[in-house]
């Protein structure tokens, strides 16, 4: 068998049900495991479902008890240990529960630098082949999202119910509450509610009958002192 052929096999996606821990951290305080099981998985990848949000760019830590035909490093330990940046997120309503469906690429051994003090940082692939022992600094770059700008802003009051979800899918806090502007892929909210920056919230309105995940981009007061977060939506375009 030829090498091209071999190198195809190896990065085929293998329906392999593995159960994973997968964590995260949204922000420096705000960490998260949830146990879920792998749906398939290459030496440089994998696709499972989480009940906690995600988004694109985001990194997660996985311990999976991966053949070791299928590793690039750690062949002798029981688990495999490995840093992935996520590449694919959609939802779907399964039981009345959302899911996420993630696809992610694995990056290695180790998570950036930057990690510690911003884990809400987003990146992109910066390389073209995934290598073990390389620094995760050479593999990954910062992410860049469309500009927000691009997009027409309404200045209207749409209603929203804020609503902050625990690790076990639980709401802890929430809040009525009104845009002062809004777009296909933001908003800008007023709130009571400390809710920081890296965060992922649910947005609900009865005024559209929408419900939307997004994620916390910046917090900012007003000239009126009304605090406010802006907000940019993970799962879907808001239907203006």
């Amino acid at each position: 068998m030829s090498e091209e052929r071999n190198w195809k096999r190896i990065r085929e996606r293998l329906a392999l049900h593995l159960p994973v821990r997968v964590q995260g951290r949204d922000t420096p305080t705000f960490e998260w495991t949830e146990i879920t099981r792998l749906a398939n998985v290459t030496p440089f990848g994998a696709g499972f479902t989480l009940k906690h949000p995600t988004e694109r760019g985001r990194l997660l830590y996985m311990t999976i008890p991966m053949p070791r035909q299928l590793r690039v490093f750690d062949y002798v330990e029981d688990q495999y240990r490995i840093w992935a940046i996520v590449r694919y997120m959609k939802t779907a309503i399964v039981d009345d529960q959302t899911i996420f469906h993630v696809g992610v690429a694995f990056i290695g051994k180790r998570a950036p630098a930057s990690y510690e003090t911003e884990p809400w940082k987003r990146y992109d692939i910066n390389a073209n082949v995934f290598q073990a022992l390389t620094k995760a600094e050479d593999i990954l770059m910062p992410f860049t999202s469309a500009d927000q700008r691009v997009y027409t802003r309404h200045n209207i009051a749409v209603d929203m119910r804020i609503e902050l979800i625990d690790p076990d899918g639980k709401v802890t806090e929430s809040e009525h509450t009104v845009t002062e502007d809004i777009s296909s892929k933001g908003a800008t909210l007023f709130t009571t509610l400390q809710i920081p920056q890296g965060r992922f919230i649910r947005l609900r309105s009865e005024q559209y009958g929408v419900t939307a995940h997004a994620a916390i981009r910046s917090r900012s007061t007003g000239a009126n002192g009304v605090p406010r977060i802006h907000v940019e939506f993970i799962d879907r375009e808001w239907p203006l």
